[in-house]
């Protein structure tokens, strides 16, 4: 995929080869949250589609905290004091620039570990799992949020970015969309 802002300009290589594909899925992430989130306004943080959802901003900041929890905690990640995470300004592009910061200085640390670490057991809440089912957890509860957000996006009649595939608002040359049967049937 290609994004209108670039958020990771080099991605470290793993010290196993094996793990590149999760260096790079998380690299992927950020890209692709930053794209929806920079989506917003700073007039938009305050939505909410319904009295019993989050704001945009109550998402991204619980973003930011919720991700410095899972990899100090979870995969015993050097990570900044949860005190210094969220941006003194609470502004769209300074939550995302934090979101992007954060994430990218993760990229080496993810790189660096071993075979042993990844299927390691280690706490998560009140179980232990395997590091790499950690790591997943964190992509899907990241992919989540985002989902959230472009349904927020959609809302408030603003563009929907691409992080899969075309969207309603963003294609190109060669994009396939499965939306058929014919295009479902293809090998």
């Amino acid at each position: 995929m290609t994004y209108d802002q670039q958020a990771v300009s080099d991605v470290p290589r793993s010290t196993e080869p094996m793990f590149q594909y999760l260096v790079d899925t998380y690299a992927g992430e950020i890209e692709k949250t930053a794209s929806v989130w920079r989506g917003f306004a700073d007039g938009d943080l305050a939505y909410r589609p319904h009295p019993r959802s989050s704001t945009v901003a109550e998402i991204m900041k619980h973003q930011i905290l919720s991700e410095r929890r899972f990899f100090a905690e979870f995969l015993e990640s050097p990570e900044p004091a949860a005190s210094e995470l969220l941006p003194v300004e609470i502004a769209v592009s300074a939550l995302s620039d934090r979101m992007v910061k954060l994430a990218i200085a993760r990229l080496a640390f993810l790189a660096g570990r071993s075979h042993h670490w990844w299927f390691e057991h280690a706490p998560f809440f009140d179980v232990a799992r395997e590091r790499i089912w950690i790591f997943w957890r964190r992509v899907l509860h990241t992919a989540h949020h985002r989902t959230q957000l472009t349904v927020y996006l959609r809302m408030l009649d603003k563009t929907v970015p691409s992080t899969y595939g075309p969207t309603a608002d963003v294609t190109w040359k060669g994009a396939d969309p499965t939306t058929t049967v014919e295009a479902a049937s293809r090998k």
